[in-house]
């Protein structure tokens, strides 16, 4: 693993904190590295949606909607 030095805000650092005194994690690191994995994981989602709508919006499929009007018509089906 790379090690690395970072500066947090105060607030992130009291979270982080909490977070292992809680025994959320096990260490700050954990906590940073579950994290950035989470944030990694929605990118790739976000991606994967854009694909579809753009798939879609080709295909003629969307010709009435426009891609903000589809994803909130996704996310109201999905509850998000």
């Amino acid at each position: 693993m790379s090690r690395q030095s970072i500066t947090l805000a105060n607030q992130n650092d009291e979270w982080l904190k909490e977070q292992v005194a809680k025994e959320e994690f096990t260490s700050k690191s954990e906590a940073v590295n579950y994290l950035i994995k989470q944030a990694r994981e929605r990118d790739e989602y976000v991606e994967f949606v854009r694909m579809k709508l753009d798939k879609a919006e080709k295909s003629g499929f969307a010709k009435k909607q426009t891609r903000e009007e589809m994803l909130a018509e996704f996310k109201k089906k999905l509850n998000v």
